[in-house]
């Protein structure tokens, strides 16, 4: 059985630190060989790249969240320009725009995102790209200073707005909310999105999926998303894992091992 990819996960979270070097220690022995730990500020990031360093099959994405672009002073944009170059850091994220919350102007989150965009084109990165309720704005961004090389992570808009990332290059992170009862439009994206484009992850410990839906999530849950999704696309499991494998290496450029 084709082990299991988890593109976009938080294990630095405040949520892991009872238990956090012994579930990372024993994912491989459950199915799951390599994670892509996700900054979202900058302390975040930092303890990101610490974790990639201390784990074998743990990388990092280091980057800035909308809601915290006051991180993105010239001191954390130097460091982030320091450290992305690392072997373990395999992408810049997550960036992008989250018009959800009204703390953070668009404008400013529109500049944060813009500068780390340059950023990842500097240094050859991929991007991890974090859009909620800002479906326009972020497309017309990418278009305008990116490479379409990244991923739309915990897609939430509809088939149409998936097939225009599609399009313009992007692969699609699913996770746990494609096994909610009121996930119809995720259903018909996913139903829409070719398997060559979709990679999988959890946001842990956000976003459990049924049957564990509002306890902390983790890597091993992936395989509730891996047997929902065979079952939309009408595919197998395996099939489904096959291609996740394929496309998260794609994704983050890395040698399948």
């Amino acid at each position: 059985m084709r082990a299991i990819f988890d593109t976009h996960v938080h294990y630095d979270d405040d949520a892991f630190d009872e238990d956090r070097d012994e579930l990372i220690s024993s994912l491989p022995e459950k199915g799951v060989s390599k994670v892509v730990d996700v900054g979202a500020s900058l302390d975040s990031s930092k303890k990101a790249l610490e974790l990639a360093l201390n784990y074998d099959h743990v990388y990092c994405a280091l980057g800035i969240h909308p809601e915290e672009v006051y991180d993105l002073d010239d001191d954390g944009y130097e460091w982030l320009k320091r450290n992305i170059t690392n072997d373990k850091c395999v992408a810049v994220g997550e960036i992008g725009l989250d018009y959800h919350w009204k703390d953070i102007s668009p404008n400013e989150q529109k500049e944060a995102f813009i500068r780390q965009l340059k950023l990842a084109e500097d240094t050859g990165k991929p991007v991890v790209i974090h859009s909620r309720d800002a479906a326009k704005d972020t497309a017309d961004i990418l278009r305008e200073y990116h490479d379409g090389n990244g991923v739309i992570h915990c897609f939430s808009y509809s088939k149409e707005m998936a097939a225009e990332f599609i399009d313009m290059g992007y692969y699609i992170g699913i996770g746990g909310v494609l096994t909610y009862k009121n996930a119809r439009k995720l259903i018909e994206a996913v139903e829409s999105i070719p398997m060559e484009r979709i990679v999988l992850e959890t946001d842990g410990p956000y976003l459990s999926p049924e049957p564990h839906r509002g306890k902390r999530n983790d890597s091993v849950n992936i395989k509730y998303v891996i047997e929902r999704m065979a079952e939309i696309k009408g595919i197998s499991e395996e099939e489904v894992r096959e291609h996740a494998w394929v496309n998260s290496h794609r994704l983050y450029r890395m040698k399948m091992s």
